[in-house]
């Protein structure tokens, strides 16, 4: 493989690394898009027994082959780059412009709910039970857990493992799933601080959640896959709660910086907004930056379907 290959490859990697980045926007669809969502799928899978098997062996080179290391190494590497990139861009941008970026979030994640509707080949009661299954469990952790969720080694390594679902399953953000685990900020923070521990139990998570999805969301997939989702699907939807731009902080704590942060928050109306807080809700810049939110997701769909198209015609 010579140098221009491996750099297109990392270029298209930092691609999905950057859609990683921002909540409602799926690395999986980035993939997919660029022409490499199929063999980064069985690469990944390559990863199992037969690969532990090789390493245990010392078989370094054969395991390279198998675990198609020419490919994965540097849309890995080019993921990598560009969250470390961007993390700490994201983590100004809640901090000093919290109303205008969950706004833009907004637009995402409903344009993202709506997209995936469109992958259920077939509504029924089935599918609409799923759907308000994966909505109600979405809005009850929503609800039922603060803000700030546990910083365990235990709950980092979930999320890692949770939210890297995202870069096999077009559609599906990493980082919306973070937000709704209340741990989005917390990473972004971590990457951008350079927090070594918790990237790694991150990263190890991370590396066990793409292992074992991989394989589980194939099997659902392919055996269930208007009902698997319709529950995808509800997710989104519910998890908006998480997502309203206007809060009122019902209950703070202090980091171990000293600063105080919120713990419990609910949410407003931005005219309540304006009235507890006495600054401006924004409303405008909200509306415009909500819409933008949702016509990106669009605009991605939009070329992914002419890239389609044109693969099509050329195969015909």
């Amino acid at each position: 493989m010579n140098f221009s290959r491996y750099l297109i490859l990392a270029l298209k990697g930092c691609a999905m690394g950057m859609a990683d980045v921002v909540p409602g926007v799926s690395g999986g669809t980035i993939a997919f898009i660029s022409g490499i969502y199929e063999e980064l799928l069985d690469s990944i899978r390559s990863v199992n027994a037969t690969a532990v098997k090789l390493l245990l062996k010392g078989r370094f080179g054969q395991l390279w082959r198998h675990i198609n290391g020419g490919f994965l190494l540097p849309v890995l590497l080019g993921i990598a780059i560009a969250i470390f990139s961007l993390a700490r861009l994201m983590t100004y941008l809640l901090t000093n412009h919290p109303i205008a970026i969950w706004s833009f979030f907004f637009g995402l994640v409903i344009a993202s709910a709506l997209l995936v509707a469109r992958q259920v080949s077939h509504w029924n009661w089935k599918g609409v039970v799923s759907f308000a299954v994966g909505a109600a469990a979405a809005w009850w952790i929503t609800v039922a857990s603060p803000a700030e969720t546990p910083n365990d080694w235990w709950f980092v390594m979930l999320s890692g493992a949770i939210g890297i679902c995202a870069m096999i399953l077009p559609g599906i953000s990493g980082a919306f799933i973070l937000l709704l685990l209340g741990k989005y900020q917390y990473i972004m923070q971590a990457v951008g601080d350079l927090n070594i521990p918790v990237i790694v139990i991150f990263v190890i998570g991370a590396a066990a959640g793409i292992i074992s999805f991989s394989h589980l969301l194939s099997w659902l997939l392919k055996h269930y896959h208007d009902l698997t989702v319709a529950v995808l699907m509800g997710f989104m939807v519910g998890s908006l709660n998480k997502v309203w731009p206007w809060k009122e902080v019902v209950e703070t704590y202090v980091d171990s910086h000293g600063k105080i942060q919120p713990l419990v928050e609910s949410n407003i109306l931005p005219g309540s907004f304006e009235t507890l807080y006495e600054r401006s809700a924004q409303l405008p810049e909200a509306v415009i930056l909500c819409i933008a939110g949702f016509l990106t997701i669009y605009g991605i769909e939009l070329l992914a379907r002419i890239i389609v198209k044109k693969k099509e015609g050329k195969t015909a």
